[in-house]
């Protein structure tokens, strides 16, 4: 029997003929303590282990180790963010000689061995790792939300500057990160939320110009050292699914199953067989207030629809605690049967 590892590796690759992957996703910090108590778990590896998930996920992030304890960026240089619309550093600049004189993320703070000591703790499981690398993300704190999409029209040449910088940390760690890794796990995960409940945040056009090139250079990193690729966005991002497929993503997550074009039956009408899709448990109705039954239910549906290049796991990781443990333990026999 191949071991979790391999099964995972063969679902990527779309040459799985069995049964589905599973993974519990990572239940949210306020979780996790109320499902070990109920269980009777010492810590989430047991909880893993209780619901038989084929892959752990252990993200490199933790190996930026500045000796004053700062994060790689500082968008709001010291002041903690309050809405996704806070004005971030460089929400009116336009000089990129300002940009240049930012305090960016100093390569020689990478130190990877913890990281890499508990990957080799899991060399039979599937690992999913990598820096998260959600420059998305980052470049809009340094701007503010609107004020970054704004500048995408009134000051692309700041955005690219911006971007370059944060994606270049990226690109150089994650260079770092799988040049030490080697052969001790197969698959590079990370994310940028793109999607809305109802339509990607910017348009193709602007997703193809300020967003794509910066993907590419991830994918590049993960495919010049031999890994897979795992993709997380949230939301209704069906429009850009072709155009990562064409450049090499192997693996979807989460699949928001009730955000505008997610839905399963389009998803693998329009795509199986062409990308491994992981999630569509739906995390917003279903897994909340569903009973234990229709979510078995529900698993099976998206088996007979997926096929076996599926794992099964929630329409979102963090599993926040209004989702019942009774739901979550239906959800992994029902991938099991």
């Amino acid at each position: 029997m191949e071991n979790p590892r391999d099964h995972i590796a063969t679902i990527l690759d779309r040459r799985n003929d069995g049964q589905p992957g599973y993974w519990t996703g990572n239940p949210h910090s306020d979780t996790m303590p109320m499902y070990l108590a109920k269980l009777g778990l010492p810590d989430g590896e047991a909880l893993y282990t209780h619901f038989g998930d084929d892959l752990r996920w252990i993200p490199a992030d933790s190996g930026y180790r500045h000796p004053e304890g700062r994060s790689p960026f500082d968008p709001y240089a010291g002041k903690q963010r309050e809405s996704l619309n806070m004005a971030g550093i460089f929400a009116e600049c336009e000089s990129i000689a300002e940009v240049e004189a930012h305090a960016w993320p100093n390569l020689d703070y990478l130190d990877f061995g913890p990281v890499l000591d508990r990957i080799q703790t899991h060399r039979t499981r599937a690992v999913w790792t990598g820096l998260w690398s959600p420059f998305f993300h980052d470049v809009a704190e340094y701007f503010g939300m609107d004020n970054y999409f704004m500048a995408m029209f009134d000051r692309p040449e700041i955005v690219d500057a911006v971007t370059d910088r944060i994606v270049t940390y990226y690109e150089q760690a994650n260079e770092r990160f799988f040049d030490q890794l080697g052969d001790c796990a197969d698959t590079f995960f990370f994310g940028n939320d793109f999607g809305t409940q109802r339509g990607l945040i910017l348009s193709p056009q602007l997703f193809n110009r300020f967003v794509l090139p910066s993907m590419l250079r991830l994918i590049g990193v993960a495919k010049r050292h031999g890994k897979r690729v795992v993709l997380h966005s949230c939301g209704a991002i069906s429009e850009v699914i072709p155009t990562l497929i064409e450049h090499g993503v192997d693996g979807l997550h989460p699949l928001q199953a009730l955000a505008t074009g997610m839905h399963a039956k389009d998803l693998a009408r329009e795509f199986r067989g062409k990308i491994a899709f992981v999630g569509g448990v739906d995390s917003q109705d279903l897994l909340v207030n569903g009973t234990p039954a229709q979510v078995r239910d529900d698993v099976l549906r998206l088996r007979d629809l997926f096929g076996p290049n599926f794992v099964v796991s929630p329409s979102h990781e963090a599993l926040l605690p209004n989702v019942p443990v009774e739901n979550v333990a239906a959800m992994a026999a029902a991938a099991r049967e």
